[in-house]
This record gives C-alpha cells, structure tokens and sequence, in this order.
C-alpha cells in the first residue's frame, strides 16, 4: 500500500513533456523600415515544454533560437542582419528564454517568469501566453496535441542588436514585436 501511494504520489511530479511541431510552429517578427513594416521569422528553433495547467510549479519553457536562420525574405538584408552591425552571429549564434516560472493569470492566458538572452545581454522577463488547450490529434489518435501563443515587444537596442546608428537614422526602428506560436505532442 505505502509503495502504490509513492507511486501514485509521484505521477504528478513532473508535468507533460511536449515536443514542439516545427512545421507547425514559429518565431516570427515585425520591425519598421523608415514607414514600412518588415516581417521575418527565425526557421531554426528548439524548444524544451513541460506543461501541465494542473502541475504548474513542475511546468517550463525554454527554447533555443539559432540567428543564422533568420529570413525576411532578402538574402541581402538577412545577411546584413547576421553581422557585427546586428545581430553578430558569427560571435552569438543562439538567443535563448528560460523559464523559472510559469503562473495561471486567468482564464487561458499564463505568464512565463524566464531570462531572455540575446547577444551579450539577459534580462529578466515575463511573458503572457494564451494556452489554446489540447485535444486528440485527429490523424493520430494516440497523440495529443496542444498549441500556445505569446505575444511580446522588446527593444533591440537594450539586446544590443545594432548601436542605435541605423536607429538615429530613420532607417531601422528599435521596436520589435515578437509572436511565438507552437503547436506540441506527446503521445497519450
């Protein structure tokens, strides 16, 4: 008896593991150039979920973004966003978010606690996420599927991704939005 309560003590010590659908999910972005607003996305990305909307304090977020996959759609600008002016991947190659925190703000929506870096810098953040939920998936009826957004504005300048010289320009604004959407399974 004490060893099938262990047991059954233990079944909600870790939240449900997800493995993220990279051809469902994304890491997208907007930014202005002088009055319009170029939108990209980074196609390289991992990203670790434990989620449980029941088992909070076991649940996490943390995810990998490489740079040398960034694409706006212009080989020529995405390059330029590549070097030492931007981005420097030759010396960063990666932004990271960890989570140390995830929290029910109400209804569907979740804040993520975490540390954003990019380049040389981390700062502490907190995300909204909109948990969509999580059904069967209907061509795997062994797998469940679940899907989340965030949505979130950071200044460039404050990741050190550029000097502010384009900035004082009028050319490259330093406002980003962000949307992270993501589509995970795991198997039932």
């Amino acid at each position: 008896i004490a060893l099938s309560l262990l047991l059954l003590g233990n079944t909600h010590v870790l939240a449900h593991e997800w493995k993220t659908d990279p051809f469902h999910s994304g890491v997208l972005f907007e930014i202005k150039h002088i009055y319009s607003t170029v939108r990209g996305h980074f196609s390289d990305f991992t990203g670790e979920v434990f989620f449980d909307p029941d088992n909070l304090e076991k649940s996490k977020f943390d995810f990998v973004v490489k740079v040398d996959s960034i694409n706006t759609n212009n080989e020529k600008r995405d390059t330029h966003l590549r070097s030492n002016d931007f981005f420097a991947e030759n010396k960063y190659p990666v932004m990271t978010f960890k989570s140390s925190r995830v929290s029910h703000v109400g209804g569907n929506k979740y804040a993520l606690d975490g540390k954003m870096t990019i380049k040389d810098v981390t700062k502490d953040m907190v995300l909204e996420f909109i948990y969509w939920g999580q059904k069967e998936n209907p061509f795997k009826k062994n797998e469940m599927v679940a899907g989340f957004d965030t949505r979130f504005n950071i200044d460039r300048l404050d990741f050190h991704v550029g000097d502010g010289k384009f900035y004082k320009m009028g050319v490259v604004g330093k406002d980003v939005d962000v949307l992270i959407t993501l589509e995970v399974i795991r198997k039932k």
